[in-house]
């Protein structure tokens, strides 16, 4: 190598690694376009309350009784005790247990959680005489396996459920009404709304309780708006639960909202004594947001909020971060804390409405990753609100999963026949559903002279996938509406005469129906829900997990629910929609039958091996090449380069390697190309082993015609013995397998049930009727 030569090539060579490292970079600019780099994290900070588990000044589990009084906790004496110390030590704390609960081990402890012989219940007992501090050191020791595993052990029922978000951007009341009815319909045990117009919250409280009353009974509603108000609409029968009534870890959060732990229990009691379930509120990070964070970590807060709820009397809570979640996320270990409060709450005997609202992350693989451990664990409420509406008409924010992922979910359920509460609905069900709801309200409308929706409005609304495709009702609109419902003094009493009255009596009773549950007050039991007309709750469906083949198990009927999604592909379907191509094809092609096929061709012969049902049940690649365009564009490429085509149906085989050798060893040139009906071909050589090709097509939804040309014209190169540029199909990073392998064994399973041991190849003449695609 000359001195010039040895120059340029290391000119070459520095362009080369200065392209690649260019290149590198480049890689790492396109990942801050990721969704997921949208997303930003926080460093843990313990003294600035950026921390899961460890926060600066967290105590340590402590508990001095003394002459039936708690003398401190946690590190903190009597007479410094804030209102939440007091609250805790005088309603939560069994004095007579808590000093043996708390000599024990928390490492025993955690362990006992995750052993599947110690029951639930005898957890449940000593959780009553463990202090926030205590709680908050146990579950820490657990890692999030065994957190799920022990979420899954301890929730309170056994059968799980789910909440669903119904709002939309315009506060329109026909919108509410088909959206809850298509809510109900999904299988949602709770529904809830809010406004993007505070003074409208009278109207969605009508519309959803007329929407949800649709189809069938028993889904439960909350409106939340203003405490104050909220429980006015309650008292007028629209609601049946509530669950914003939020406490705080700190003291300084509770009084900031001018708030105090008892007043928080009477609210509670005022929900209750009016038959109206309840629940709490909290969710770590709320006093981080709030700014009265005192140094404590994420998780121990949250332990004193949950022992609060429970001293209270609540029957359950909403935690898991709830809207302080993507704060929690930013943090290490953030994701994990959210499952051990979860796991907290179920261990305190709370029904447990498990967060998952609040859309922590813009990552969808973050996303899935949160709701796993919920979904395989069963949850009372996998979500405390999954936006069964589209992201933008979810006046709460979006959830974890809104409209555009619900089939995500419900395949979700399907893939690990997991109970997320959900079924799938058909749309002709889910259009007759809306259409019904809106009609309905629209009679309370007229019947009470609220309003005089036109049929354009209805019709809108009725085929709408959000607020942005409906020409209904507007804010202004609506907040005349909700203003006449409440100065009037209308009651769900109303609501359903006026249902009766317009001739929709099956919606009038009901809604009647879920009216009647608050006199008896059955659903006020701890996690309880409405199934087919009958409450279950933790009192008549207790988590009873004990190990494998115990607790919540899939009865045949659900299973074949979950696995009933959407656009299902059976052998019939694949056939059917094979069928309807059969007559174009028959105008451009015809095959007409030779009789057996024998070794004997000039050397220039290719022969073109298909597969059984090419032409006879199959007429279509996966990439939409009508087959008569494919042999055309492998002949075509034959002839470019001096080759002869011979055409010959295999029916001994339907593997594409020996539809090529079977091809190769019948061809004069011993060249042969081996072509399924779904577009996988093969270039093959009479003398090599059968999975030992030239050239393979493996990918054929993106194998074009201009591949298959190229790919004949390479055969008859090899046929002159000469050594041809490979032809590669670039794949592009789509994931091919998921969206085809099972439309591929089915038409795989076509071809197969065509083929007979030992049939002799058949002799094709082909006929070109039209020019091919």
């Amino acid at each position: 190598m000359t001195e010039e030569t040895r120059r340029d090539s290391g000119k070459v060579n520095a362009t080369t690694q200065s392209n690649r490292q260019s290149n590198r970079w480049r890689r790492f600019a396109d990942w801050d376009e990721r969704p997921l780099r949208l997303d930003k994290f926080a460093v843990e900070d313990p003294e600035n309350g950026f921390a899961a588990f460890r926060g600066a000044k967290d105590p340590k589990p402590g508990l001095v009784v003394a002459e039936g009084r708690v003398v401190s906790m946690d590190g903190t004496a009597a007479a410094d005790f804030d209102m939440i110390d007091h609250f805790v030590a005088q309603h939560h704390l069994d004095l007579d247990l808590a000093p043996r609960a708390m000599a024990i081990p928390s490492e025993e402890i955690a362990h006992m959680l995750v052993d599947v012989s110690v029951p639930r219940t005898e957890l449940v007992h000593l959780a009553h005489g463990l202090t926030p501090a205590k709680l908050a050191e146990v579950v820490a020791q657990l890692s999030a396996i065994e957190l799920a595993f022990a979420f899954s052990k301890m929730r309170t029922r056994k059968t799980p459920g789910n909440q669903g978000h119904v709002t939309n951007a315009k506060d329109d009341p026909l919108q509410l009404a088909a959206d809850a009815a298509t809510a109900v319909a999904f299988g949602f045990d709770e529904i809830e709304t809010t406004m993007r117009v505070a003074r409208n919250a009278w109207s969605n409280a009508l519309a959803c309780a007329v929407g949800a009353a649709v189809g069938r009974w028993g889904t439960l509603f909350q409106c939340s708006s203003e405490e104050a108000e909220e429980l006015q609409i309650g008292m007028a029968g629209f609601t049946s639960y509530a669950e914003t009534v939020s406490v705080y870890g700190t003291e300084r959060a509770f009084t900031d909202g001018d708030d105090t732990p008892w007043s928080k229990a009477f609210l509670a009691t005022a929900y209750a004594s009016r038959g109206i379930k309840m629940r709490c509120t909290s969710g770590a990070a709320s006093e981080l947001l709030m700014g009265f964070h005192e140094s404590k970590s994420l998780l121990y807060l949250e332990a004193r909020c949950l022992c609060l709820q429970r001293a209270m009397g609540v029957q359950g809570t909403q935690n898991g971060g709830i809207d302080g979640a993507p704060l929690a996320s930013t943090m290490p270990g953030g994701v994990r804390e959210l499952l051990a409060e979860n796991l907290i709450a179920v261990w305190l005997d709370l029904e447990c409405a498990t967060g998952n609202d609040a859309r922590h992350s813009e990552s969808e693989i973050r996303v899935g990753a949160k709701i796993l451990p919920y979904l395989i664990a069963g949850s009372d409420l996998v979500c405390s609100g999954m936006g069964s509406i589209l992201k933008y008409d979810n006046s709460f924010n979006p959830s974890s999963f809104n409209g555009e992922e619900m089939e995500d979910f419900l395949v979700l359920q399907r893939d690990f026949e997991a109970d997320g509460g959900l079924t799938s609905v058909d749309e002709a069900s889910a259009l007759e559903l809306r259409r019904r709801a809106i009609d309905a309200l629209s009679a309370v409308f007229a019947e009470l002279d609220l309003g005089s929706p036109t049929a354009a409005m209805k019709q809108s609304v009725a085929i709408a996938s959000g607020s942005n495709d409906t020409e209904s009702y507007l804010p202004r609109d609506v907040a005349f509406i909700s203003d006449r419902i409440k100065e009037r003094g209308i009651d769900v009493l109303d609501v359903i005469k006026a249902l009766a009255a317009r001739g929709f009596r099956e919606e009038a009773q009901n809604l009647l129906n879920v009216v009647r549950l608050r006199v008896s007050g059955d659903y006020l039991q701890t996690a309880a829900v409405v199934r087919q007309g009958h409450v279950i709750s933790a009192v008549n469906d207790p988590n009873d997990y004990g190990g494998p083949g115990t607790g919540y198990r899939l009865s045949a009927a659900r299973r074949r629910e979950l696995a009933a999604i959407r656009d299902v592909l059976t052998r019939e379907e694949v056939l059917r929609t094979e069928a309807t191509f059969a007559g174009a094809e028959a105008k451009r092609i015809a095959y007409k039958s030779m009789g057996a096929a024998v070794a004997e061709g000039p050397a220039d012969e290719i022969v073109i091996g298909v597969s059984p049902a090419f032409g006879i049940k199959l007429f279509r690649t996966l990439a939409g090449h009508p087959l008569s365009a494919v042999l055309k564009a492998l002949s075509e490429g034959i002839a470019t380069e001096g080759g002869v085509p011979r055409i010959v149906r295999m029916r001994h085989t339907a593997d594409t390697s020996f539809l090529g050798l079977s091809a190769a060893r019948l061809a004069g040139s011993g060249i042969g190309i081996g072509l399924q009906a779904k577009g996988t071909a093969v270039i093959h050589q009479a003398a090599r082993l059968p999975h030992h090709n030239l050239e393979l097509f493996s990918n054929a939804p993106i194998t074009s015609l201009a591949h298959y040309r190229a790919l004949g014209a390479n055969a008859a190169i090899y046929a002159r013995g000469e050594m041809p540029q490979p032809v590669v199909v670039p794949t592009e990073g789509k994931a091919l397998g998921a969206r085809y392998h099972a439309q591929v064994a089915l038409i795989y399973a076509i071809e197969t049930a065509l083929t007979e041991d030992g049939a002799k190849p058949e002799e094709i003449a082909i006929a070109y009727l039209e020019a091919a695609e």
